[in-house]
């Protein structure tokens, strides 16, 4: 095997880990000794061992004189667990193959100086854009503090979200509904407005068999919620915040109430008493959230576009037309007045799942949000 097969190897390893390691990031490692793997492991959970203990721990052999191929730079600071740097040097491995540069500052380059200094030849940038496609939740996480928001909806090929009456059940097919079940489990939030609570009564879990919910997190700037809706009702089971404006003196009671029902209430407003989601944003981050799965309505995402939240949009196309004037679209607002306005992405990948296209994009960035909404 060649060294882009050991390394090929470790990037299918780390995404075993998808959905459990957050907010840690998802990475594999392969040792191998005189062109055989002796051993090999990944990050499976947050809070437990790193890709390269794992490995150690399933060495069939000594590994002294051995290479170790890692997607991602090895930590070398105690956290959850101890240095995998440490581990590296008391195997005696004197090689290490590295894909991705880890930008958290504990450890950003020390990692491969500190086995440098140890006499062990460290490689860096090895297939590092395969390896940096695993992570770009942690990569973001780790560098601005915020949640990696990704904006998904389906959609008809003329655009509509919904019919004319406001139905929406169903635009994509059965097997597309399944692929955002996965969505869900892979990341730690997933967010709607009370408009899509109010229409349509969602639970917002994961019902596929061995995967995670997220936290749902519910934008509601009156806390207009029903106290029997199944998001409340079911509060207990599935951690919950709603978000809301300034609290006024009517609000309080029903602040209370959705309180004793165990949800987490917290108060964002702007200046014109609405929710403030770059603030909301800050607080999801600060309790740990590297990640949200933003599943809104059409206002909501507009408001999440025009704030500058969101990173990716994953868009599930229909082979169905609806058609009307009134028939509500992805995105509403008041909408951009010249194209040069618009929110400029990348395509970064087209699939099909059924008989429905997902295309995914990246969205430029903040200063290419909708102007004049």
């Amino acid at each position: 095997m060649t060294d882009r097969e050991y390394m090929e190897r470790a990037i299918s390893l780390a995404e075993r880990g998808r959905g459990w390691t957050n907010p840690n990031p998802m990475v594999g490692a392969v040792i191998v000794k005189d062109g055989r793997i002796i051993g090999e492991g990944f990050h499976a959970r947050w809070g437990e061992l790193h890709a390269e203990r794992r490995a150690i721990a399933s060495l069939t052999e000594s590994a002294e004189g051995a290479s170790l191929y890692v997607t991602l730079e090895p930590c070398c600071h105690y956290g959850k667990t101890p240095p995998c740097t440490e581990a590296i040097l008391e195997q005696k491995i004197a090689r290490v193959v590295i894909g991705s540069r880890d930008p958290n500052p504990k450890v950003a380059g020390k990692g491969a100086e500190i086995l440098r200094k140890a006499g062990v030849m460290v490689e860096e940038d090895f297939m590092r854009e395969e390896c940096d496609c695993l992570n770009p939740v942690f990569f973001h996480y780790i560098t601005t503090g915020m949640p990696y928001v990704v904006m998904k909806y389906a959609m008809t090929a003329d655009g509509k979200i919904a019919t004319k009456t406001g139905a929406s059940k169903w635009i994509s097919g059965d097997r597309s509904r399944k692929a955002v079940h996965e969505m869900r489990h892979n990341y730690m939030g997933i967010m709607a407005g009370i408009g899509t609570v109010l229409a349509d009564d969602p639970m917002l879990n994961v019902r596929l068999e061995g995967k995670k919910s997220p936290i749902r997190i519910i934008c509601d700037s009156s806390l207009r919620i029903p106290a029997d809706s199944r998001i409340c009702q079911t509060a207990k089971e599935y951690k919950t915040i709603v978000a809301c404006g300034a609290v006024t003196e009517m609000m309080k009671e029903k602040e209370q109430t959705l309180e004793q029902k165990g949800i987490e209430i917290v108060s964002l407003p702007d200046n014109e008493g609405r929710i403030d989601l770059k603030k909301l944003m800050k607080y999801l981050g600060d309790k740990g959230i590297d990640s949200v799965l933003l599943e809104g309505g059409a206002a909501l995402n507009e408001s999440a576009l025009s704030a500058g939240i969101v990173q990716k949009v994953k868009v599930f196309l229909a082979p169905k037309i609806f058609g009307g004037e009134k028939a509500m679209t992805p995105v509403m607002g008041k909408g951009v007045e010249f194209p040069g306005q618009a929110v400029l992405m990348e395509l970064e990948g087209i699939s099909q799942i059924g008989q429905d296209i997902l295309l995914e994009y990246k969205v430029g960035g903040e200063e290419r949000c909708l102007q004049g909404s």
